[in-house]
């Protein structure tokens, strides 16, 4: 899943070596942090978050199509990280 989610974003972006994708477990849920340069922000989320929703529709699809249970995406800001559940 976080593979088809990098190669997705790289795909968006101007600077793909700057993509970092982390997978965490979240009481059996799937989250998907995304990481992008600054100036490529905007086009990973897209106006008014289109571009972040069609992400996060195919994620969703793939993991139903392999039965990886439930899966989240998040974009996040480079200096801003979840909080992890310890």
């Amino acid at each position: 899943m976080r593979d088809l989610v990098e190669l997705l974003v790289k795909a968006l972006v101007s600077d793909p070596d700057q993509v970092r994708v982390t997978e965490l477990d979240d009481g059996g849920d799937t989250v998907l942090e995304v990481r992008v340069a600054d100036d490529d922000l905007g086009r990973v989320i897209g106006r008014d978050g289109r571009v972040a929703n069609a992400i996060r529709t195919v994620a969703k699809a793939a993991a139903t199509a392999d039965d990886g249970g439930r899966v989240m995406v998040e974009i996040v800001e480079a200096d801003r990280a979840r909080p992890r559940a310890d």
